[in-house]
């Protein structure tokens, strides 16, 4: 009993005396106290339950913070590659809502559309805040991929496809009450 308590002592003691150090090391790489909170308790579990196997010599701060590198490493790789997939869902998406624009570009709105619609899809693109008008313009008029209208007005992608989507909500919006009769009207060559 007495050893148990020793040890859980001893536990304590190293816990504390590494805790906001590490704590702040993780969290200069991670930038989520909760998450490098967490990597430091488990590097913290890991030694603890290796250190009767590991050497007499083991330079234990070093140990604990090469885990605690590892482990930060992890979750880095592990976010990356959530933020690769969620870039190829929102650039599949993208292009099939580019898709479905360029189809209706391509329709001739003297026969295809109403005065209203067309009143309603110049208004909307009026109403757009200038910067978001420039840049769906360039995409749909122009033909510009997100990244060449990145380049030339010197902002950066997301940006370009944060208004590109800002843009395409709106017509959405706005044209809601003709989406049935295009899709009607394309059923057979879809």
């Amino acid at each position: 009993m007495g050893e148990q308590l020793t040890d859980t002592r001893l536990f304590s003691t190293l816990f504390e005396q590494y805790k906001e150090p590490f704590i702040l090391f993780a969290n200069s790489y991670i930038r989520d106290w909760t998450v490098a909170e967490d990597i430091y308790v488990e590097a913290m579990m890991q030694y603890w339950e290796k250190r009767h196997e590991l050497p007499s010599d083991t330079n234990i701060p070093a140990y604990i913070l090469t885990s605690i590198k590892n482990r930060s490493l992890n979750h880095l790789r592990h976010l990356n590659v959530r933020t690769e997939a969620e870039e190829h869902l929102f650039n599949h998406n993208a292009r099939e809502l580019n898709f479905r624009i360029s189809s209706l570009e391509s329709c001739d709105p003297s026969e295809l559309f109403t005065i209203e619609m067309r009143e309603i899809i110049r208004k909307t693109l009026d109403e757009l805040p200038e910067q978001t008008r420039a840049i769906f313009y360039k995409s749909r008029f122009e033909n510009k991929t997100n990244r060449e209208i990145a380049e030339e007005l010197d902002i950066n992608v997301k940006t370009v496809e944060y208004h590109i989507a800002k843009s395409l909500k709106l017509f959405r919006s706005r044209l809601k009450d003709y989406l049935p009769l295009l899709v009607f009207l394309f059923k057979d060559s879809m």
